[in-house]
């Protein structure tokens, strides 16, 4: 099917769908200026970091409780490969489809919170944000901007424990009350599944494309590459979502003034 066709047919899934669940991964923040992940947004693809570990190992919960200095390291990197970033225009017309439908959900694995920052509510943030701080000896936490001026690592002003981000580290447990809420929206019912700009490697990101496949509800994959989930679903668009998005809008919404469109 010709590109145009494929556009065509999932706007009209789209359109028709009052209930839709968007899985989106690193990939769609690429045109906000933020690399891809391997580990760090790319920045360490296959080497190991200057102690000779494994991205995996330095980012891991055992390091930030052992070696915080270490672990911290690497997540302000991640936070200065963040810091300033925009939303692009595919997390804004997510947002905007928010306005329009009965139900729009983002399951993100990114710590960016661009989709927030787009306008988007109803954002579950599987892996955590690194704009929340909580102390580990006595728990308190802090909401922050940027990295900007802390030390590294972060000392707790009340207690002068070690703070760490409430990001989700190698070898660490989701959050309960996230996958709570995954669970709760699709006891809900969608009428349509999006992936965006994620390789699904994971099972709990690959999970409700497969749960959509199972239920015959429309899947949808929009990524260059191809995927664990690209032989399974339905539609499939071979572009990046900042690109995607905008040529799926103007399909549902062909009235529209172009000066109106939220890009």
């Amino acid at each position: 099917m010709s590109v145009d066709k494929t556009l065509a047919a999932v706007a009209d899934v789209l359109a028709r769908a009052q209930r839709i669940l968007f899985v989106t991964g690193a990939g769609i923040s690429v045109d906000s200026g933020l690399p891809t992940y391997r580990g760090i947004g790319g920045l360490y693809h296959d080497r190991l970091t200057d102690e000779g570990l494994t991205i995996e190992e330095a980012l891991s919960g055992e390091m930030m409780a052992t070696r915080p200095e270490i672990a911290w390291r690497y997540i302000a990197q991640i936070e200065a490969s963040c810091r300033g970033a925009k939303p692009n225009a595919a997390h804004r017309l997510i947002a905007a489809l928010e306005q329009e439908k009965a139900l729009v959900c983002v399951l993100t694995q990114n710590v960016d919170g661009l989709h927030r920052a787009a306008g988007s509510r109803n954002v579950i943030e599987i892996h955590g944000t690194v704009h929340r701080l909580h102390c580990m000896s006595c728990g308190q936490g802090r909401r922050v901007e940027d990295y900007a001026g802390l030390s590294i690592p972060p000392e707790c002003p009340r207690c002068g424990g070690i703070l760490r981000p409430d990001v989700v580290l190698f070898g660490e447990a989701l959050p309960e009350l996230a996958i709570e809420r995954l669970e709760s929206v699709l006891s809900q019912g969608m009428d349509a599944v999006v992936s965006i700009g994620t390789t699904s490697v994971f099972p709990y990101i690959a999970g409700p494309v497969l749960w959509a496949a199972r239920q015959g509800v429309p899947t949808i994959e929009i990524n260059p590459g191809d995927t664990t989930v690209s032989a399974i679903v339905d539609h499939r668009l071979r572009m990046c979502a900042a690109e995607a998005l905008p040529a799926l809008w103007r399909r549902m919404h062909p009235a529209e003034p172009a000066e109106d469109r939220p890009l």
